[in-house]
């Protein structure tokens, strides 16, 4: 029997990514999980008893570029060189106008958002060219297209990723290689509960679905994007929101929603 492709998930310790190795998992692919939660064992160990899937696992804080070498030793290792790449970990770690942005925020929201995400391409892309098959998904976001209010540095770096897929697919496509970037609008994710109840009434209504997401959906999509049958699927920005790209999702605080809700006029 052909030893399984490995794929590497990070941010796969809960949410969206820990969905997406699962789901990689269950279709008979190896996968090498990367987070900075010391859960991430647990959730590797879980896997890998569920699927009987090969899964490996290391930790890494993705904003310490040296962390991300050992992190993928340690996953090659125990699973052999990656086939694939799964860019999902992502953080919004300053709400707040563009004004006020703090430069050491946007700096750590830069480097696990889109620079982590380029250097581990950079580090796996030579092994996929020479076995002549590879795949890369980059969880970007509906803020990638429309942006996000008092979110400058999420939605950025999140249309940074979009940007990195097309110059992927245009130098590897000709390798055998896709590179897609999905776009998921609400996802009923840890953040998105912890919001308050106003902000999350306020995005339902924009969203035509009128419900939120959930990671089994966005996992289901990026599963599809890594097999064989997505083959000639190349440069796609996917948005999986419910119909949500077709407007616009603004948050900010409960008095600014209270305000865009007010009549004209009103006082």
């Amino acid at each position: 029997m052909p030893e399984a492709r490995h794929i590497v998930v990070t941010g796969a310790a809960a949410g969206i990514g820990r969905a997406i190795a699962r789901q990689l998992a269950s279709q008979g692919f190896a996968v090498g999980l990367i987070d900075q939660s010391p859960g991430v064992e647990a959730v590797a160990a879980e896997i890998g008893h569920s699927t009987g899937a090969p899964v490996a696992w290391a930790l890494a804080d993705l904003a310490d570029a040296a962390q991300i070498p050992p992190a993928l030793a340690t996953l090659q290792a125990a699973l052999g060189p990656a086939a694939g790449l799964v860019n999902n970990a992502g953080i919004a770690s300053h709400i707040a106008p563009v004004v006020r942005m703090q430069a050491d925020q946007w700096a750590r929201e830069l480097a696990v958002n889109l620079t982590a995400p380029m250097l581990l391409s950079q580090a796996l892309l030579p092994g996929m060219v020479a076995a002549g098959w590879g795949r890369i998904v980059h969880i970007s976001s509906i803020a990638g297209r429309t942006g996000l209010y008092h979110q400058a540095g999420y939605s950025a770096t999140k249309a940074g990723l979009i940007g990195l897929m097309r110059a992927t697919t245009l130098e590897h496509a000709r390798h055998g290689i896709t590179c897609n970037a999905v776009l998921p609008g609400m996802v009923n994710t840890v953040p998105v509960q912890g919001l308050p109840a106003a902000i999350r009434d306020d995005a339902l209504g924009l969203i035509p679905a009128r419900r939120f997401g959930q990671p089994e959906e966005v996992a289901a999509l990026v599963g599809f994007l890594c097999s064989d049958a997505a083959g000639y699927i190349n440069g796609a920005e996917i948005d999986i929101g419910g119909g949500a790209h077709l407007g616009q999702i603004v948050l900010g605080s409960q008095r600014e929603v209270a305000t865009r809700r007010r009549p004209p006029g009103a006082g």
